[in-house]
C-alpha cells in the first residue's frame, strides 16, 4: 500500500511538472510570436521608410539617407558571402556580380547614385550596335557609325560589335537618352574630336577610353536626323556637358586631351561622376562657366569613387557658383592643388584620401582661385573623414550652414579607409560575356 502511494505521489508530481512545462512553452511561443510580429512590423515601416526615400530624389538629405543604406547593404551582403566580388561600391556591386550581365545590359540604368542617379540613358529603348569605327562625314554619317546612334531622336542603348578606335573628324553631339555603353570591348574615342552633352537630358557614358581630345570646329555638323549647323572652334575636352541635366558619366579612362577631361557649364545640374580613372592631364575637370554666369548657382554635381591617378595637376574639380558633393574618391598625388573654386561655391568633402606630392608648396588639397580671404572666409568648404596623407591638409571656411551643406549632400560616405577597395576598380573594366567584369 505504502509503494501503491509513493507511486501515486510520483505520479501527480510528473503530471504537475509537465502541466508547467506545457503552459512556459505556451508563454515563450507567445512572446516570440509578439516578438516576430513587431519585427515584421518594422520591417513594413522600413521597406516603406526606403520607398520613399526611393521616391523623394528633389531632397538630397533623403537621397543621401537613401544611398547610405544602399552602401551598408552592400557592405553587410559582402560580409555575408552572397557576393563573391563584393566591394562595398553600391553601383558595382549593384550589377557587376551578374555572370550573365550582357543579357541584362540595361540594368545598369538602376544602378545610378548621386545628384545624377535619375538619369535613364537608352534604358526605354532598342539596343543599337555600333560596327564600323568611321566618322566620314559628320552630316551624313553612316548607319552602324557612332555618330549615326548618338543623333538618332528615340532612347538608343549603344554597344559595340568588337574593339575599335573611334577617331571623330567634329564633335560628337549626343542627342537626348542615349547610352554609350562600351562594356564587352575595348573602345577607344581618341586622336580627334570628343564627345558634346548639349541642351540634352539622359545621358550615360559608361565603359570607353577617352584620350588625346583635339580642338575641332569651323564646320557643318549633324545633331539630330532633321538637324545639322555651323559648329564654331571646340576646345578640346574629353567629355563637355553644355546645358544639360540627369548625366551620369561612370567607369571610363580619360587622359591627355587638349583642354578640360571633363567640363560641366552654363545651368548644367543633376550630374554624377563616378568611377572614372583620370591620369596625365593639366586642368582636369571644370564645373560652372564663369563667375559671372548666376544660372550655374543651380549645378548640383556628385563626384564618387573615381581615381585621380599620376600625371595630373589642377582642377580635381575646380568649382564655381554650385553644390558639390565630393566623396570616397582617391587622390594620388597632384602638380598645384585637388580641389579650387571661385564664385561662393559649396563643397562638401567626405571620405577622400588624399596623398600630397613631394613639393612642400603644394600640400593643400584647397585653393581659392584669385579670391582674397575676406571674400572666400564665408564660402562652405567642408572636410568630414578625409584621410591626409604625406602632409596633406584642407583649408575648411564657412559657418556650416545646414541648409547649404544639405544641398551638396548625394550620398552617405563610407570610412576613407575603405577608399582603395571601393576605387580599385575605377576606369573602364575588362568585360567578358559569361564572366564577372
Amino acid at each position: 500500500m505504502g509503494v501503491s502511494r509513493r507511486f501515486i505521489s510520483l505520479f501527480a508530481l510528473l503530471l504537475i511538472m509537465l502541466f508547467v512545462c506545457v503552459k512556459a512553452s505556451t508563454q515563450k511561443t507567445e512572446r516570440n510570436s509578439r516578438y516576430i510580429f513587431q519585427e515584421n512590423n518594422q520591417l513594413s515601416l522600413s521597406s516603406d521608410d526606403k520607398w520613399i526615400n526611393e521616391h523623394a530624389a528633389d531632397n538630397p538629405e533623403e537621397i543621401a539617407s537613401m544611398v547610405d543604406i544602399t552602401i551598408r547593404n552592400s557592405t553587410e551582403r559582402r560580409n555575408l558571402g552572397y557576393f563573391s566580388c563584393g566591394t562595398g561600391n553600391p553601383i558595382d556591386d549593384c550589377w557587376r556580380c551578374d555572370r550573365r550581365w550582357y543579357l541584362r545590359r540595361k540594368r545598369l540604368a538602376n544602378c545610378g547614385i548621386g545628384f545624377g542617379r535619375n538619369a535613364i540613358g537608352g534604358r526605354d529603348g532598342r539596343y543599337y550596335v555600333v560596327s564600323n569605327p568611321g566618322d566620314d562625314d559628320p552630316v551624313n554619317p553612316k548607319p552602324g557609325t557612332l555618330r549615326h546612334a548618338v543623333i538618332q531622336d528615340r532612347p538608343l542603348w549603344i554597344v559595340f560589335k568588337r574593339d575599335m578606335v573611334i577617331t571623330l573628324k567634329q564633335e560628337l553631339i549626343m542627342n537626348s537618352f542615349k547610352t554609350i555603353d562600351g562594356r564587352g570591348a575595348d573602345v577607344h574615342i581618341a586622336n580627334g574630336a570628343c564627345i558634346t552633352i548639349q541642351f540634352v537630358t539622359n545621358i550615360i557614358i559608361h565603359g570607353v577610353y577617352i584620350h588625346d581630345c583635339k580642338p575641332t570646329g569651323n564646320a557643318m555638323v549633324r545633331s539630330s536626323p532633321s538637324h545639322y549647323g555651323w559648329r564654331t572652334m571646340a576646345d578640346g575636352d574629353g567629355i563637355s556637358i553644355f546645358g544639360s541635366s540627369h548625366i551620369w558619366i561612370d567607369h571610363n579612362s580619360l587622359s591627355n586631351c587638349a583642354d578640360g577631361l571633363i567640363d560641366a557649364i552654363m545651368g548644367s545640374t543633376a550630374i554624377t561622376i563616378s568611377n572614372n580613372y583620370f591620369t596625365h592631364h593639366n586642368e582636369v575637370m571644370l564645373l560652372g562657366h564663369s563667375d559671372s554666369y548666376v544660372r550655374d548657382k543651380q549645378m548640383q554635381v556628385t563626384i564618387a569613387y573615381n581615381h585621380f591617378g599620376e600625371g595630373l595637376v589642377q582642377r580635381m574639380p575646380r568649382c564655381r557658383h554650385g553644390y558639390f558633393h565630393v566623396v570616397n574618391n582617391d587622390y594620388t598625388k597632384w602638380e598645384m592643388y585637388a580641389i579650387g573654386g571661385s564664385a561662393n561655391p559649396t563643397i562638401n568633402s567626405q571620405g577622400n584620401r588624399y596623398l600630397a606630392p613631394v613639393n612642400p608648396f603644394a600640400k593643400e588639397v584647397t585653393k581659392r582661385v584669385a579670391t582674397d580671404n575676406g571674400q572666400w572666409r564665408h564660402w562652405n568648404w567642408r572636410s568630414e573623414g578625409d584621410l591626409f596623407l604625406n602632409g596633406a591638409y584642407f583649408t575648411p571656411s564657412g559657418a556650416g550652414a545646414a541648409a547649404s551643406y544639405a544641398k551638396a549632400s548625394s550620398l552617405g560616405a563610407k570610412s576613407s579607409s575603405f577608399v582603395g577597395t571601393i576605387t580599385s576598380n575605377a576606369g573602364a573594366l575588362s568585360c567578358r560575356h559569361g564572366r564577372i567584369c
